[in-house]
């Protein structure tokens, strides 16, 4: 069964937004969707400075089953990626909701239209 911490917000695309407490949110993706994706190889990165609107497509996580792409949960602006997933894209299996995150956003606006955590996970609950 997939982890579902309660202190995120999900997107029904299957990104999570920590709230940072300093205008910033963490992202990357969910526990169920690793599971589903499988051993992920590689994770192309967005830029810093790049500015996205909710739904935006900001990069593309791949895996040896499958490659998908990523889409912006939140508007911003991103202030810092995870450099790190370019020499291990492992992370994000062993650990989604830590090591594995993707980018900091600086928030543009209210992050609206997320999940809490039981509804998130009543939607995977519903997709199985």
């Amino acid at each position: 069964m997939s982890q579902v911490p309660a202190n995120r917000h999900y997107a029904e695309s299957h990104e999570w937004v920590l709230d940072n407490g300093d205008g910033t949110v963490t992202v990357g993706i969910s526990d169920h969707a690793q599971e589903a994706l499988g051993d992920v190889v590689f994770v192309e990165l967005p830029e810093v400075g790049q500015t996205l609107a909710k739904g935006d497509e900001f990069g593309v996580i791949e895996s040896v089953k499958a490659a998908s792409d990523l889409y912006a949960p939140i508007n911003g602006e991103i202030v810092e990626v995870n450099e790190a997933l370019e020499d291990a894209p492992e992370n994000v299996n062993e650990a989604p909701y830590e090591d594995g995150w993707i980018m900091k956003v600086r928030l543009d606006g209210a992050a609206e239209g997320l999940m809490d955590a039981d509804s998130y996970q009543a939607t995977i609950d519903a997709d199985a």
